[in-house]
């Protein structure tokens, strides 16, 4: 009987090693995350209409989450100086998030209204999102997760970080709230 038992558990012990050993691993892009692009995403625009990402190919991309009631808020205007001066090479948008410091309160109107009337936000606006914790929304993900954007994981830590993804959607770096859109570094990759 003994000697039965031990038989069994090496065969067991046996199988279990030749199934790890030669199974195939390989990742089905159909239902894998890391196979969705930049490209494949979208979002709502603080307007209602949809932001298709796919649309913006062949132009560099910034990603800022953005609050109104933020010590960072004043980047409004830089921002929106950037998006003028790079206009034709880059398109900047802002995804209001309310997750820091309850600072983004506003509906979308309040919000729309108060970029433009005080800072002439002429750029993208989205709907108000999440953009980290359990209701992250799907672009945040892609954009702070490595095995969606193949570049690093990222968190968002408080409102005006800022991701700059490339021509052909690919995530060329994250930048953290203290960065200003004219730093320098930001600057030389979007003239690349």
């Amino acid at each position: 009987m003994k000697a039965l038992v031990i038989g069994l558990l090496i065969a067991a012990a046996g199988f279990v090693f030749y199934s790890f050993k030669f199974k195939s691993y390989k990742l089905d892009p159909s239902v894998h995350p890391a196979a969705k692009s930049f490209y494949d995403l979208s979002i709502t625009g603080i307007d209602g209409k949809t932001i298709s990402f796919a649309d913006l190919k062949g132009k560099k991309v910034l990603c800022v989450n953005v609050a109104s009631e933020c010590g960072y808020t004043p980047q409004y205007t830089d921002l929106e100086n950037l998006h003028r001066k790079y206009k034709d090479k880059l398109v900047l948008i802002g995804f209001p998030c309310n997750q820091f410091g309850g600072q983004e309160p506003g509906t979308n109107e309040a919000i729309q209204n108060f970029c433009k009337k005080n800072y002439g936000v002429s750029f993208l606006l989205t709907d108000k999102i999440e953009v980290k914790g359990n209701n992250q929304h799907p672009v945040y993900q892609w954009l702070t997760q490595k095995a969606l954007n193949g570049k690093g994981d990222y968190e968002v830590k408080w409102n005006f970080n800022k991701f700059l993804i490339s021509e052909k959607g690919e995530l060329i770096q994250y930048f953290p709230s203290a960065v200003k859109p004219f730093d320098q570094t930001l600057i030389s990759l979007i003239e690349k």
